[in-house]
C-alpha cells in the first residue's frame, strides 16, 4: 500500500464510475487502460482535475496490482482505499510536501517558476525568491529553494482574503506584499 491522491467529480465519480469510500476493487491495473487511477504527486491530479469549483481531492491508499506511469506520477491499481477529502487548503499542504521530500524530481506542470498569477483558484510558485497574486479564495502556495541545492527551505501557503492579503496584490514566501516586475 502506498499512499497517494485522486480528484473527483463531485461525490466521487471518477470517469462515470462512483467510488465508495472505503476500500474499492477492481481486476486490472494497467495505467493506459484500466484499473483505479491516482497520483504520488498531488498536483498531477489538477492535470485531470484542474477546475478547483468542480472537483473534489482525497487521500487515498494505493494497494493490489500496481502499475507506474511514465508520464507523470500517476498511478493504476487493483485495491483503492479512500481514506479522507482533503480541503482546499489541506491538498495545498500536501504538494508542498511532496516538493520538499523530492525537490530534484521534475516539476509538474501546475508549478510556476519565480512568479505566478492564479488561474483556476490556485498559484503554485517554486523558486529563489518565489511571488505570487490572486483574486478573492484563490490559495498561493510558494516554496523558496536554496540557491546552491535547488532543495526547498521554506514553504508558504495562504488564502486571498481581502483582508491581509489582498486580491491582485503580489506576496512573497513571507506574504509580504511585493512590486513584481514581468519581463
Amino acid at each position: 500500500m502506498m499512499i497517494a491522491y485522486k480528484g473527483f467529480e463531485p461525490g466521487l465519480i471518477c470517469r462515470g464510475y462512483h467510488f465508495v469510500m472505503g476500500l474499492n476493487i477492481t481486476d486490472k491495473a494497467n495505467c493506459r487502460a484500466n484499473g483505479f487511477h491516482c497520483a504520488e504527486d498531488p498536483l498531477d491530479c489538477l492535470t485531470y482535475y484542474s477546475d478547483m469549483e468542480h472537483s473534489e481531492y482525497y487521500l487515498v491508499n494505493a494497494g493490489g496490482d500496481v502499475d507506474e506511469d511514465e508520464h507523470d506520477s500517476k498511478i493504476s491499481c487493483t485495491e483503492l482505499t479512500i481514506l479522507r477529502k482533503l480541503s482546499r487548503t489541506e491538498f495545498f499542504l500536501h504538494a508542498l510536501a511532496y516538493m520538499v521530500d523530492h525537490p530534484k524530481r521534475k516539476w509538474n506542470s501546475k508549478v510556476n517558476e519565480e512568479t505566478g498569477e492564479a488561474s483556476c483558484g490556485y498559484a503554485v510558485v517554486r523558486g529563489i525568491d518565489p511571488k505570487a497574486s490572486g483574486q478573492m479564495g484563490d490559495v498561493l502556495a510558494l516554496a523558496k529553494e536554496d540557491p546552491r541545492t535547488g532543495k526547498i527551505i521554506q514553504v508558504g501557503l495562504t488564502q486571498v482574503d481581502g483582508i491581509k492579503v489582498l486580491p491582485g496584490k503580489w506576496y512573497d514566501i513571507d506574504f509580504s506584499e511585493r512590486e513584481v516586475i514581468l519581463t
